[in-house]
């Protein structure tokens, strides 16, 4: 081992020859254990489970995961088994997830993705997905629900030979699985700067009976290392690569995304002007995409509203555009989850950023302590919603998996105000995302408030179910399914919720029939 760390000591300078090197950083490399990503990956077994760093593309390891892919092709051309467990912070791009579903290489996942490859696969049951609220996967691994981590594979921007590792742009669970894990492989990312120490904000929980109070009064306020601090003789690989994350860029807003954000924008400007919201504002979390953008922007323009901070998981491109604008003035997420554009010029200038990013666990990002603490309004996306205010984040008709519920749990259960987004018809114009029951239910009418589409805003506090339902359909139901929506109402009898069963399916059992839910006839299922 000692001459291959040593060839590899000397190839790492040969090929950054152009960097000028001091002894001491010198002497770090030749104490690391250096190899290319086909070597590192070899120390994955059949059946392990990984934990890998990151939350979204930012953060993740990407050049091992395709090559332990690699792997897993060659053994199932020999006839032979190669499946892993994946545990991750969240989603984690085509090289990680992407590669090793084509690969047929997971045979475990959790807590949550957003790739194609491995939806395919999760909903032809070839892979087993755990769908998790994100603050819970690390202290459920700690507490040993799901058995041991082999192999912890993280990526950094620097590693110290006594295993400090500066974190990249994204964080997640790996705090707990490279403090757990047997054997950890970093991968040492020369596309981001060293000089990201600092930013990060590594705080690992006790378990319970001994678990303290999260020192988090402000969002600013820090309560762990800048550093991930690992056992330096677990580390077995070093790899070093200069991977991008390749973030894609979102597409453009359109006329009902524009709407739907300036109706969140006008509904907290209300908020904010009653004095429900405090004057000085509150922190916001929003989810990934076009809506939060949308909403991000309208809020920036606003006069009315303070510049104003952010505790959420994933931060976006339009919080460093407002950033720089001084409409936003700190933001504490999970994740950089940005462009390489954006990348670039956080990196161009990091001294005017570095003191308004903090990046945390997801534990920490997501804690419904820190969270209702804090009183931080949540903005995060439907599927669909039904008539009495309960929400579907993850399911397509009540059956296929999309992306998985995310932290928006974490989020809606503690907020000060919780609002779901989604537009009023989607597949033009045959689906309404409002039903008279959702088909899959992740958020219950006890913690949704306020629903909003480009129609209009339903604000839900203090209502009983049937002032609900009156509510949504008035303000928030595209008008082709309104008269549907209010025929459908009429079925029920006097009750609390008035739900008739054998048609609170209807608009779906529709849709899977002819494509359309506008042909839903009531009539056919209350003879």
């Amino acid at each position: 081992m000692h001459t291959l760390i040593l060839g590899h000591a000397f190839f790492h300078i040969k090929k950054f020859a152009h960097r000028r090197f001091s002894f001491k950083y010198i002497q770090v490399i030749m104490a690391l254990r250096f190899m290319t990503a086909e070597e590192a990956a070899q120390f994955v077994k059949n059946g392990d489970q990984v934990g890998f760093s990151g939350f979204t593309a930012a953060g993740v390891p990407k050049a091992v995961p395709s090559a332990i892919a690699k792997i897993a092709e060659e053994e199932h051309a020999k006839g032979r088994p190669f499946k892993i467990n994946v545990v991750t912070g969240a989603s984690s791009g085509d090289p990680l997830d992407g590669a090793l579903s084509r690969a047929k290489a997971i045979g475990f996942r959790a807590p949550y993705q957003n790739n194609l490859d491995i939806r395919n696969a999760i909903n032809a049951q070839e892979v087993d997905y755990v769908d998790m609220h994100l603050s819970q996967l690390a202290q459920e691994v700690r507490y040993g629900f799901y058995g041991v981590i082999d192999v912890a594979i993280v990526e950094a921007a620097d590693v110290t030979e006594n295993g400090e590792i500066v974190l990249t742009s994204g964080v997640g669970n790996i705090q707990t699985y490279t403090r757990m894990a047997k054997k950890v492989i970093v991968e040492l990312n020369h596309k981001h700067k060293k000089e990201l120490k600092g930013i990060h904000d590594i705080c690992e929980l006790k378990d319970p009976p001994h678990r303290e109070a999260i020192p988090v009064f402000k969002v600013n306020d820090r309560c762990g290392s800048p550093v991930l601090k690992v056992d330096p003789n677990k580390i077995v690989a070093v790899v070093e690569t200069e991977l991008g994350n390749s973030m894609s860029k979102f597409t453009p807003i359109d006329e009902t995304t524009a709407k739907i954000g300036q109706n969140v924008a006008d509904f907290l400007v209300s908020q904010l002007r009653l004095g429900i919201i405090p004057k000085e504002f509150l922190p916001l979390q929003s989810g990934v995409g076009n809506v939060a953008n949308a909403v991000l922007g309208c809020l920036g323009q606003n006069p009315e509203v303070p510049a104003f901070t952010m505790y959420t998981e994933v931060i976006q491109d339009s919080v460093v555009k407002l950033m720089k604008n001084g409409r936003i003035t700190f933001a504490s997420g999970c994740s950089l989850t940005v462009t390489d554009e954006a990348m670039a010029d956080i990196y161009h200038n990091l001294p005017f950023f570095k003191d308004k990013f903090v990046l945390r666990p997801a534990e920490i990002s997501n804690s419904p302590e820190v969270i209702r603490r804090l009183g931080v309004i949540s903005i995060n996306t439907a599927l669909e919603a039904d008539i009495f205010g309960n929400v579907n984040s993850t399911h397509v008709l009540g059956t296929k998996m999309m992306n998985g519920i995310g932290g928006s749990g974490d989020f809606t259960r503690n907020a000060y105000i919780s609002i779901f987004t989604c537009p009023s018809i989607q597949k033009d114009g045959k689906i309404s995302p409002i039903v008279p029951m959702v088909s899959h239910l992740d958020h219950s009418e006890h913690s949704v408030n306020i629903i909003i589409t480009e129609q209009g805003i339903a604000d839900l506090r203090g209502k009983t179910p049937i002032q609900r339902a009156k509510t949504i359909i008035e303000n928030c139901v595209h008008p082709d399914f309104k008269e549907l929506l209010w025929d459908y109402l009429k079925l029920g009898k006097t009750a609390h919720t008035p739900i008739t069963l054998q048609a609170a399916l209807g608009m779906h059992i529709e849709f899977a029939k002819s494509g359309d839910m506008r042909k839903t006839n009531w009539a056919d299922y209350i003879k």
